[in-house]
This record gives structure tokens, sequence and C-alpha cells, in this order.
């Protein structure tokens, strides 16, 4: 090389590296078959539920609701206070396992079929499907020309896709403000976070399910990260057989499958074109795959056209896969001791979750004594001492409460020992407590409230304070 050529390719600049995907419009091909079916099986399903249970009433209020302002959640019969919380890390906790659980045993059943992100770009991309045409007059469409028809099938698709969205938000803030009062409040008569919420969750809607799509499963969900650690060689995934498929290329119906030394898969490609992530399945397991049946649905039609048998795109383990097991012999190592062990938490926890919520006291009691008088003398020359309870009725029925203190000789409530408090309401009383001066030593004494609601004998709390003696 010669000396001029060397300093030239010196002097050369480094090339630049982009670290970043360019992204590209995943135009999605509909599909029919089984596993579509229960996708929107799934789509019904979680759509009714959520649109639906707002507008369910239970004695004369909305069934499911939680009152932020009143600081009341409201489950049918039950109604949960802030101490409550308990309850919240428990379904958390229910949750989470339930979780693990569905991911060992066959992948990500939850983004597959009931994930929000994965529902409402179902919906959203049936929407465009029925005004912009299928997978290749969409195409067409972009690439053409901006012409009158182009903007009024856009203007069309957005118009529907906003009306979903601000739909959405408004049943999500019907979760947390009456339904009734929001219906009220419509169309401009809101409160700023009301708005707030609606067209925040609306706006997020309309984003993601009309233009993230597979990027949020990509890129932004964290399950994706993370779902590696819970799969093993025994976790149900949908997976491409290389052993059967490869060497792919093109077939004809009526030739012989041993010929030519060409694999079952003819390189169709509408595997990919039916994917909503865009991958192709036939490069083994990937983090992007979110276990939707799409290809299965895709592939089993022209395995038949071409006169071979159907799964070589199929729910499988990577161990039936290298070891070929048959139907049975897979159910048998689904079935395995981590498994077993994640049902037998996940059933223990619904079960004590279960009792605990059956053996729930409808009644707290909160007492606190009164920290501006310590102890004083009484005209009587007893000690008294004040306090002030805060008893909680979370029934759906007024309550009438019997007072009573035990714990010092000769204690006893001075004045009114009947508590009234209305349905799921919060009632604060003071009271004041007295006892003989030689009932106790000097400084606090421990002495315990019971509250009982009259002719509920059941319903009855046992609360312990301290009484000073000076």
């Amino acid at each position: 090389m010669e000396p001029s050529e060397l300093n030239s390719k010196k002097s050369d600049p480094p090339a630049a590296v982009s670290f970043y995907e360019k992204h590209k419009k995943i135009y999605i091909r509909d599909v029919k078959g089984w596993w579509n079916t229960w996708r929107w099986v799934f789509v019904w399903f979680t759509q009714i539920l959520f649109y639906g249970t707002p507008w369910l009433l239970w004695n004369d209020r909305q069934a499911v609701l939680f009152h932020l302002v009143e600081r009341k959640f409201y489950l049918f019969g039950l109604v949960l206070w802030p101490q409550d919380v308990f309850y919240l890390a428990l379904l958390l906790i229910i949750s989470a396992y339930a979780l693990f659980l569905f991911t060992a045993v066959a992948g990500r059943l939850f983004c597959g079929y009931a994930c929000p992100q994965t529902v409402y770009s179902e919906i959203f991309m049936w929407v465009e499907n029925r005004i912009e045409g299928d997978r290749s007059a969409r195409q067409k469409l972009d690439k053409g020309p901006l012409t009158a028809r182009k903007l009024r099938l856009k203007a069309s698709k957005h118009a529907v896709w906003l009306l979903i969205s601000i739909w959405t938000g408004f049943t999500l803030v019907a979760y947390f403000t009456p339904m009734r009062e929001l219906l009220a409040a419509l169309p401009f008569d809101f409160s700023g976070w009301e708005l707030f919420w609606i067209l925040f969750y609306g706006g997020f809607c309309y984003m993601q399910a009309g233009f993230l799509r597979e990027q949020v499963c990509k890129y932004m969900c964290p399950y994706a990260r993370f779902q590696g650690v819970m799969f093993d060689p025994d976790t149900l995934v949908i997976t491409y057989d290389p052993e059967r498929g490869e060497p792919r290329g093109a077939r004809k119906k009526s030739a012989d499958a041993t010929a030519g030394r060409v694999g079952d898969c003819v390189d169709c490609g509408l595997c990919v074109a039916v994917c909503p992530t865009g991958i192709d399945i036939r490069n083994g397991i990937q983090y992007e795959c979110i276990g939707c049946g799409a290809c299965i649905d895709a592939c089993d039609p022209v395995m038949e056209k071409v006169g071979l048998p159907r799964g070589l795109i199929r729910y499988t383990t990577e161990n039936a896969l290298a070891k070929h097991f048959s139907p049975k012999d897979v159910v048998a190592h689904v079935v395995r001791p981590r498994i077993l062990l994640y049902t037998l938490i996940l059933l223990g926890i619904i079960v004590a979750s279960a009792w605990s919520l059956a053996s729930r006291v409808p009644l707290k009691v909160d007492v606190i004594r009164d920290r501006s008088i310590l102890a004083r003398e009484a005209d009587d020359g007893r000690i008294e001492n004040v306090y002030n309870l805060k008893v909680m009725n979370t029934t759906e029925e007024p309550k009438r409460y019997a007072l009573s203190v035990e714990g010092m000789d000769g204690i006893e409530i001075v004045g009114e020992r009947i508590v009234a408090v209305d349905s799921a309401e919060n009632h604060e009383v003071t009271i004041v407590v007295r006892v003989p001066p030689e009932s106790g030593k000097k400084g606090a004494n421990t002495i315990y409230f019971d509250i009982k609601a009259l002719n509920h004998d059941a319903i009855a709390v046992h609360e312990k304070a301290s009484f000073l003696m000076p």
C-alpha cells in the first residue's frame, strides 16, 4: 500500500454506529383459528367486566367503588376501610403467585390473552381493519398520496379510537367517583382531578393501543424482561419444530415429503405476517413473543393444504422437542414439583384470605386517651381519665353499640353508654372513665374497653387502653 493511501486510511473518520433500531410499522395480517377465538373470548370477557362493573348496584349504591373522598372501598356487600390495607397486600401477593404459576406452566398466557395492552391493541386493530381494510389495503393506503379518501379513512379511524379511549378513561374514573356523580357532571362539570384522569388514562390508551402497540411489549413492559427466570425446559411455550421444518422451502401438495430433503416449512411467511410483535417464531424462543398463538392459527391451515400434519408450530416444551415426548409425557412433565409448590402456596394464601374475610368483625374501634388531661380528681373523690373513641360501623346497617370498661376495681363509664352509628360510618365519641383512688397503682394501669352491638353478640371488640393514676 502506498504511503498516501495509508495516510488517507488513518484520516478517515470512524463510522457511526447506532444502538437504536429505527421503528418499522408492523402491518398485521388478520387470522382466524382456535387460538384467535379464545383471544377474543378474553377480550369480550375482560371488557364486559371492566365497562359493566361500575353500572352494577348493591343496596342502592355502586356495587364496586373505591371511594377515595370517603376513604372507603365498596366490594358488593363488603366495606373496607384504610385499616384494611392488609387485604390489599394479600391481593397483590395472590396476583404475584398466580402470575408465577401461570408463567411456569404455560409462559406468557397473561400477556397473550388478558393484558390490557394486548386487549386494547386487538380492539384498535379490529377498528383499523374494518375502516381501512386488510393488511395489503392498509399498506397501499399508507404508501399512497394524501387524498380526500385517505383523509376520510384516517379521520374516521382516529375518531373511533378517541371515543373508545375517552370512554375507557371515563370508566376508570367511575371506579373512584360514583357513576351517578360522573353522569350528572356531563359534559363540562367534572372536577379538576376527574377531568385530568379521564384525559390522562384515555390519552395513554389512545397512544399505546393505537401507535406504540408492540413497542410497549418489547421495550416498556418489565414482565418481558424477567420472564426468562420463570421459564424452564418443561414450560409450555409456542415453539417451532426445526427438526421437522428445516430445511424450509416451497413444495407442492402432491410432492413427496422426503423428496429433495426439504422440511415441512414451506417458507410462506404467514407466521411472521400475523405476529403482533413482528418476530419470526422460527428463530427460536424470543422475549418479544407474547404467547398469543396467532402463528399457530396461521401455520396449521397451510400444513393441511400441503397435506402435512398440523403442529409445525405448537404449544410444547423444550424437553418435549428435544426428547420427542408424547402428549401424555408432556403433561406429566408440566405437573412438576415447582408447579405443585406454587399451587399449594397459592391455594394456602387464598384459603387464609377467604377465612380472614369471612371471620372479620364488621366493627373497628380506636381508643385515644385525651392527652391534654392526664388524670384528675372528680367531685366525688374518684380519679377520672377522658378518652376519645372512634367507632367505625363497617356494615351497611345502622347499629347501636353498648360500651363497657374493665380491668380495675370499681371502674365505670360516667354518662351515656350507648353509641349509635349509621351504616358504613365513623362516629367519634368522648367518654369519661372513673375509678376509686385506691383501685390502682401510681402511673399507667391496663384497662379494656368492650364495645358490643346490641342484638348482635358476634359483633364485638375488646380494645386495650391505659388508665393513669396520679
